[in-house]
């Protein structure tokens, strides 16, 4: 069939067992995944801690023969862990080597749930390890090509290295990186309390993994798409994009949410939404300077901000008569807002965003440029990527330390926002990347033409 759903006999429906890694970020488009799965009549274990299941949205549903079963895998308790830290939302970022202690703990339970086929996310050493142990097929899901292509340079026909590469700490910083990005990569490679490193769990998945996933595609990512695919080793598979449902799409929209009424209330393409994600909040002086910077800029502005660290009041979290300065043009709502239906509004003109994936996906679905401050991980390549495609603007760092001020926001929020030569070159190529994420088309046979291309061919696969 055109569409790809399983109809006949010698298509039997797959048992898969998909194991996202304990962040939104990661755990959001894997559910998307597990119902893009199940819409196709296969049935899809969706395996993550009891406290997380709870905060999804609800499945939506399907008149079809398969089912996604959310099965909980209690966290095992670590001394020192704050009690109900199950995601890396509830983490401090100085606990993490803990919370990576306690996610190991988790290998035993999960070798219950094998099937035909096991997808796991980037660190999960120990599922892929399970699944070879067991002959079970394993996809890996891994970053964004922007990162892997960062990591790995593409390799000559002489290469001698081993297929299969290892994540090694570079020797020299490569183009491009900032310096204060480079010193960051420590935190990569270190063992910490953990016993073992980001990097260390990345390469054993990658050895033990059977083909490698991604949730991009060749039109999305041009040219690192296609690096990341030479220095794998293993055969890459695009899922697409994975777009979220549209609002109002069974996921618990919610039509009276104040920042919504307050968006109905502003014209048309005025507003620029300001979400940096909810795992690392800025430090309290960044998030003044962030403030101030919106201040200086003049735009309108809507901001979902999560209270910075060691901040006791969420007035503390803004500079002081900011609310009062920016009445009746700005909004700063703390804490949780509805995204995707931010986005989806009329009055948003702009996504000023940290770059986590997921938001990229997000706001360029809807067609808007992008002012990015990225603060770590995957989040600096993705930048340059988009920077590179013309979406937007980076705000300008400090080479040091990566700090920035007031100046660089409101510098960064105006040419994307107010100066009109140079947002309709963003807004341009934002629609052209908008017409890539919202074509459910090309999803649809990015996800069919190569993911079950790449099971059928895979070794072990039936």
């Amino acid at each position: 069939m055109d569409d790809g759903r399983r109809s006949s006999s010698s298509q039997a429906p797959l048992r898969v067992v998909i194991c996202p890694w304990l962040g939104f970020g990661h755990m959001l488009p894997c559910l998307e995944l597990a119902e893009r799965l199940a819409s196709r009549g296969h049935r899809v274990s969706f395996v993550s801690t009891p406290r997380n299941l709870a905060r999804l949205p609800p499945l939506r549903r399907r008149d079809d023969d398969g089912s996604v079963d959310l099965v909980p895998l209690p966290l095992p308790r670590v001394e020192g862990l704050p009690d109900g830290a199950e995601s890396t939302n509830d983490v401090p970022y100085d606990m993490a080597h803990l919370y990576w202690r306690a996610f190991d703990g988790l290998a035993a339970p999960f070798a219950e749930f094998l099937a035909d086929w096991v997808i796991a996310d980037t660190f999960h050493h120990w599922a892929a390890t399970v699944a070879l142990e067991h002959k079970v097929p394993c996809a890996m899901l891994l970053p964004t090509a922007a990162m892997i292509a960062a990591l790995w340079p593409r390799r000559s026909p002489e290469h001698t290295e081993p297929a299969v590469p290892v994540f090694e700490e570079p020797e020299e910083r490569p183009n491009g990186v900032h310096r204060f990005e480079w010193e960051a990569r420590v935190h990569f490679f270190a063992n910490y309390a953990s016993g073992m490193s980001t990097a260390r769990r990345c390469s054993l998945t990658l050895q033990r993994c059977t083909i490698t996933a991604m949730r991009s595609c060749p039109e999305w990512e041009p040219e690192a798409f296609p690096e990341a695919a030479a220095v794998l080793g293993k055969p890459l598979v695009p899922l697409g994009l994975l777009p979220p449902p549209p609002p109002g799409g069974g996921r618990g929209a919610d039509e009276g949410d104040a920042t919504v009424r307050w968006l109905d209330a502003q014209p048309p393409g005025s507003v620029v939404y300001v979400a940096l994600g909810s795992e690392v909040p800025l430090p309290a002086a960044l998030a003044h300077e962030l403030a101030l910077g919106l201040e200086l800029a003049g735009a309108r502005f809507l901001w979902a901000l999560r209270k910075p660290g060691g901040v006791a009041d969420d007035e503390d979290a803004l500079p002081p008569g900011f609310r009062q300065r920016t009445r009746g043009r700005g909004l700063v709502v703390m804490g949780w807002a509805p995204q995707v239906r931010v986005l989806a509004h009329a009055a948003v003109g702009a996504f000023l965003t940290h770059c986590g994936w997921s938001s990229l996906v997000e706001g360029l679905l809807f067609g808007h440029p992008l002012v990015m401050l990225p603060i770590f991980g995957d989040q600096w390549p993705n930048a340059r990527a988009m920077e590179g495609r013309k979406v937007g603007v980076q705000v300008a760092r400090d080479e040091d330390d990566g700090s920035f001020d007031r100046h660089g926001i409101a510098g960064a929020v105006r040419a994307v926002m107010l100066e009109e030569e140079a947002r309709e070159v963003f807004v341009t190529n934002a629609r052209k990347m908008q017409a890539i994420v919202a074509d459910q088309e090309r999803q649809e046979r990015n996800f069919i033409g190569y993911f079950y291309l790449g099971w059928d061919r895979a070794p072990g696969s039936s």
